[in-house]
């Protein structure tokens, strides 16, 4: 990320860094401070005892990409859960989660379409500097008016005329992280990652990444091009990436950022058998299994099973969920998402909540005799999801879901 502001003054730092190898906090969580205290490379310069880099408290790596711990992903103020915010309050939302200390925000050109980028970019543009914004390409999707033309296009022409309308819907002049949405079964991964390599020696972005990508495909793209990052569906009651796709990130030094941290909402003990969906809601609309009336009521024991751990910690069933994502692996950073101030707020806490080795024992040691009832996605959705990214797959002995490329005669 490119900081255009570096007065940081040899007496501010010294301080700072002392402050922060003490692992001291400033503001109102622990990795708020690092917004405000530093700038460009200054974070580099922070070691450890033994003479190694050491990232700021509350800062994670996904590749070489520093981001907060916790990202904000902004899919709801545009489309998903029913009727969505205002703009005028969805900018105000994003802008909260900023002051609360989060710098990393994930969009996409379909939420909405286009929507959630625009209000994304408006909201950001005072701060461009201080954050990581990500966004995703790889549906047929009319340029200016977003209408849906058809279904995956991850065609290098298409990329490149796709970013530079994201470009101008999010108001600067670079993307920190571009995914490919979905793996486009009809283009091989080796051309996306060789166009995202193109994008990036213009400096239309900075680094790109895949979504719901198994291992095979991730290793293709990898060689053609370092990925930075892998954007898959991971939380508590969906482990499926536990398999081979988390392995292979750590492998091959990628970071991983779960999507839907908090389970589409479940797993924050607010969704319950009579729950009333807004029309337009997804978990609705589209049949997602685990949110069938039958679904809601089995899976309570899950639920249970957090909010017994968060009793020791003063903390929410949402917030153990994160926690216990952020234990999993030091490069993983969710990106748990809302339309209300309030729940962003209590999403942000659970930095705070640390979880001891046998808080997590007695969560997985629970979670394993309890299981799950229901597939994490309707049966038409997973059709577009790479081979390895669901339970009961493999890409092991498999090129992935895309063709391989044509030999150069």
């Amino acid at each position: 990320m490119t900081i255009a502001n570096n007065d940081i003054t040899r007496r501010d730092f010294i301080a700072k860094t002392a402050l922060v190898s003490a692992g001291l906090a400033f503001g109102k969580f622990a990795f708020a401070s690092t917004k405000s205290m530093f700038n460009g490379n200054a974070l580099n310069l922070l070691t450890t005892l033994d003479g190694k880099l050491a990232l700021p408290a509350g800062r994670r790596k996904l590749g070489s990409l520093e981001v907060s711990e916790l990202g904000f992903g902004c899919m709801n103020i545009a489309w998903a859960y029913g009727d969505p915010p205002s703009k005028q309050d969805s900018i105000k939302l994003i802008r909260s989660a900023h002051e609360q200390g989060i710098s990393f925000f994930d969009t996409a050109e379909i939420y909405g379409p286009h929507i959630s980028e625009q209000i994304t970019g408006e909201a950001l543009k005072s701060v461009r500097n201080d954050v990581v914004i990500a966004s995703k390409i790889g549906f047929d999707i009319d340029f200016d008016s977003g209408q849906m033309m058809g279904g995956l296009n991850s065609k290098p022409e298409h990329i490149k005329q796709a970013v530079n309308y994201m470009l101008k819907r999010l108001q600067t002049d670079h993307i920190d992280l571009l995914y490919q949405h979905r793996v486009d079964p009809n283009v091989p991964i080796e051309e996306v990652a060789g166009t995202m390599a193109e994008l990036i020696k213009e400096g239309k972005i900075r680094h790109y990444g895949l979504s719901e990508a198994g291992a095979a495909t991730i290793r293709r793209a990898h060689a053609e091009h370092p990925v930075t990052a892998v954007q898959n569906e991971y939380s508590f009651w969906t482990r499926d990436p536990e398999a081979e796709v988390i392995p292979v990130c750590e492998e091959l030094g990628i970071g991983f950022v779960p999507w839907s941290p908090l389970g589409m909402g479940y797993l924050t003990g607010t969704v319950k058998s009579d729950y009333q969906f807004s029309e337009g809601d997804i978990r609705k609309s589209l049949n997602f299994p685990r949110f069938s009336k039958e679904a809601l009521v089995k899976n309570q024991p899950i639920v249970d099973l957090l909010i017994k751990a968060g009793e020791k910690h003063q903390a929410t069933p949402g917030q153990v969920s994160l926690a216990w994502l952020l234990a999993k692996k030091p490069f993983i950073v969710p990106i748990p998402g809302t339309r209300i101030i309030s729940h962003m707020q209590e999403n942000t806490s659970a930095v705070k909540v640390k979880l001891s080795t046998s808080d997590i024992q007695e969560l997985e040691t629970g979670f394993n005799s309890i299981g799950v009832f229901g597939d994490r996605a309707p049966e038409g959705l997973k059709e577009s999801h790479d081979i390895g990214t669901s339970l009961g797959t493999s890409s092991k002995g498999t090129n992935g879901k895309t063709p391989l490329p044509k030999t150069k005669e």
